[in-house]
């Protein structure tokens, strides 16, 4: 079924303010890519096993560490030097993602359908060349996109550096994986062997690649992560004349906790799909789905009805509830797509948090597969 036959829904006369806004990470709630990984693995040797210690690094600086200027996501920058130093360019870049690029199963439909009832918006930590190109495959406006600007061609590398990098991505492939306890809120939670290993990295990040050329890259790049996925947020309620608590936003990492917290605080409704701990800690609806299909039900639901009527339907979720609150081209939608079981979906509550993190966790691991599944 094509969801784009649905009609908007009447409703009485609405001033601007009343308008409903859809605001949405990309890699995890449309797309099963994290692209910089992937980018990561093809052109750095070990390039998979190098991007999980430096993206495990940042979940430690930005969670626990709280680095003064860091966010959740600065991993982009981090592996630029690197990038280059082994040859990435834009136009490689741009080649690789667009070849790439793997959807959640209905994600082009989902969005050709919200963007006809709502204003639609995609806020993503990737690179602007990914965007790009998944932008053109579904038929996105790219305007409607907040992403990390990146031209990498605009920086050079001398001989020396790139013989240093190469050394310390030889050795940063060698550390330890830092584990992180559910329970640590600082870095004395982590092991001596773990604290050992982040004190490295910042002799690396913070001393060693600061002495050199390529530390431009690090200063000059700023990534789509954490506060500045809340800024997007608030750029767009400014541009679109709304409220926050007429904004749905969907996440699922550990980039989108400051948009789930700016946008839980003032009342709109924040929604983790297939998200990992740190997305589901802080959204109110766990989502766990193979298919975007449950982001139509649930922002159709949040047009027409607000914020109530779906917590109200979560609550009651079962085929009946479906008849009760969904537009029946989607309810028929979903009955031939699960005829006998649906997608899991819960409010989040302090009763059912922990559980809700593992079993999402689990989830994100089978829909986006292990390797990816596991990043922060």
């Amino acid at each position: 079924m094509n969801l784009m036959t649905l009609q908007k829904p009447r409703t009485t006369l609405r001033t601007e303010k009343e308008e409903k806004v859809f605001i949405t990470d990309c890699e995890g709630p449309i797309s099963k890519n994290d692209n910089a990984y992937e980018i990561t693995e093809h052109f750095i040797p070990d390039g998979a096993t190098f991007y999980a210690t430096i993206s495990r690094y940042d979940d430690v600086q930005a969670d626990l560490v709280k680095r003064p200027g860091y966010k959740a996501g600065d991993t982009l920058r981090l592996i630029l030097p690197f990038l280059m130093a082994y040859g990435v360019t834009n136009s490689k870049i741009e080649k690789f993602s667009s070849e790439h690029i793997l959807l959640v199963p209905g994600a082009k439909s989902t969005l050709g359908f919200i963007q006809s009832i709502m204003s639609s918006f995609i806020v993503s930590t990737s690179y602007e060349h990914y965007m790009r190109a998944l932008c053109s495959l579904v038929d996105f406006p790219y305007g409607n996109v907040y992403c990390t600007k990146l031209d990498v061609d605009k920086y050079k590398l001398d001989e020396k550096e790139i013989t240093k990098l190469k050394q310390l991505r030889k050795e940063i492939v060698g550390m330890p994986m830092i584990h992180i306890p559910e329970n640590a809120s600082s870095i004395n939670g982590l092991s001596m062997r773990d604290r050992e290993a982040t004190r490295r990295l910042d002799e690396i990040f913070w001393e060693e690649i600061a002495t050199m050329e390529c530390d431009r890259i690090l200063k000059e790049v700023n990534p789509m992560g954490g506060f500045e996925k809340a800024d997007a947020v608030q750029d767009i309620e400014r541009k679109t004349g709304g409220n926050l608590f007429n904004t749905v936003y969907y996440g699922d990492s550990i980039t989108d906790v400051q948009p789930f917290r700016l946008v839980r605080e003032n009342d709109g409704l924040t929604i983790s799909f297939n998200g990992n701990r740190y997305a589901v800690r802080e959204a109110e609806i766990a989502v766990l789905s193979d298919n975007t299909l449950m982001t139509s039900v649930l922002t159709d639901v949040f047009n027409r009805l607000g914020k109530e009527s779906v917590i109200k339907l979560v609550e009651e979720w079962s085929y009946s509830a479906l008849d009760a609150y969904c537009a029946p081209a989607l309810r028929n939608h979903m009955f031939d797509l699960y005829p006998e079981t649906l997608p899991k979906v819960e409010v989040i509550a302090p009763s059912n948090k922990e559980r809700l993190m593992e079993e999402s966790t689990v989830f994100r691991r089978t829909v986006r597969g292990e390797s990816i599944g596991a990043l922060g």
